[in-house]
């Protein structure tokens, strides 16, 4: 298998970006991210395919730093972009062109921000998703997805399932095998940031649930995904690593709350992982405040 990702690193590039949604240089860590995908919606598996492939192409053609693309930095935004326009809208072909045209968009957009040494995280998929959901809503006729559409299955609250969704939502996938296979597919590469995940999830559950939101919400892992995400980010081995991922997620899950009960973006398709960019990027600010540099 090495031989193929030798032979063709394009391959690696695509499945690194895939993997980097959760902050994993890893293409075991991709390939098990869009084996999930592809079990939740084949059009979303093929959608993040072709946007994380546009991303990637777009990168090389624009000569873009080659580790940075090796390392998938161009892959993972574009690939959001592309299995969210699958999950909002029915995929005719204006929003298979824009799958294609968002993951090169979003290369570039990160591209602006990684030389600028700016921490964007996933913010170009959030501005291009926001921009695509409110011009189709308001200029287009484009039906919902299926996804959309279709009513939520009855299912008891389980606590233990809670947290697992939390990984699912992350790509927009809502079934619990998608979610234990994102789990896997993390630990794999860093058990540390996959149980700091774990737990950043059910902090996300636990927290939502004392600010009175809705049980079935919190269930389905729509109020977990964005402290999955920022407890990643400051996951490690060290007792301080802990501290941080407490203050990320509780941070996080505050900004995730307020949006989702003052209807703030619902406009726009919803909070996305917004939460998790400004919740991580506040926190990293109270690092640089609080954390005396180091004298050479």
């Amino acid at each position: 298998m090495n031989k193929i990702f030798t032979k063709i690193p394009f391959i690696d590039n695509v499945l690194k970006g895939i993997g980097q949604i959760m902050l994993q240089e890893n293409r075991w860590t991709g390939l098990l991210f869009l084996i999930g995908i592809f079990i939740g919606s084949w059009k979303g598996g093929v959608a993040i395919l072709l946007a994380t492939s546009a991303g990637t192409f777009t990168a090389m053609k624009l000569e873009y730093d080659k580790s940075e693309i090796n390392a998938g930095l161009y892959g993972f935004s574009a690939a959001l972009v592309g299995v969210a326009l699958s999950f909002f809208f029915q995929t005719t072909l204006l929003i298979w062109i824009l799958i294609v045209l968002g993951g090169a968009l979003a290369s570039i957009i990160q591209h602006f921000f990684i030389s600028k040494k700016i921490p964007a995280f996933t913010f170009p998929f959030i501005v291009i998703i926001w921009i695509c959901v409110f011009v189709l809503h308001h200029f287009t006729n484009i039906p919902p997805s299926e996804m959309i559409s279709a009513k939520p299955e009855a299912v008891a609250y389980n606590e233990f399932i809670t947290p697992i969704n939390g990984f699912g939502e992350v790509i927009f996938q809502g079934g619990l095998l998608s979610g234990v296979i994102f789990f896997i597919a993390i630990f794999i590469s860093s058990p540390a940031a996959a149980l700091y995940g774990l737990a950043g999830s059910l902090l996300g559950a636990y927290f939502s649930y004392i600010d009175g939101e809705s049980i079935e919400g919190i269930h389905m892992g729509l109020f977990g995904f964005n402290a999955v995400l920022s407890a990643i980010v400051f996951s490690g081995f060290k007792k301080k690593d802990g501290l941080w991922v407490l203050v990320a997620v509780l941070i996080t899950v505050a900004i995730d709350d307020i949006l989702i009960d003052h209807n703030i973006l619902t406009e726009f398709g919803g909070v996305l992982t917004f939460p998790f960019v400004l919740g991580t990027c506040i926190t990293l600010l109270i690092q640089r405040l609080f954390i005396p540099k180091k004298q050479n």
